[in-house]
């Protein structure tokens, strides 16, 4: 039977999931743990935040930030630029 990661292990893999960018499911990948276990780790730490710190803080408004000004996926919202001849 699997030991059960330490508080420690689950903060961090919360913090990346919820500020680098990256899906939950590459998360839960690189951190080796399943899916749906990252996201009732997500879950619970919405529910019962820790104490908010200055760091915290800074890390969630900038992943706010990128989410924000990530580029669409698949060309969405560009449109064709034609030439203009003179």
């Amino acid at each position: 039977m699997a030991s059960r990661p330490s508080p420690e292990f689950r903060a961090e893999a919360v913090r990346v999931a919820l500020t680098s960018g990256l899906s939950r499911k590459q998360v839960a990948a690189d951190f080796g743990v399943g899916f749906s276990t990252l996201s009732r780790w997500i879950q619970q730490e919405r529910k019962y935040p820790e104490k908010p710190t200055a760091q915290s803080d800074l890390e969630r408004e900038i992943a706010d930030l990128r989410r924000k000004n990530r580029p669409p996926q698949g060309g969405e919202g560009f449109t064709k630029l034609r030439r203009i001849r003179n």
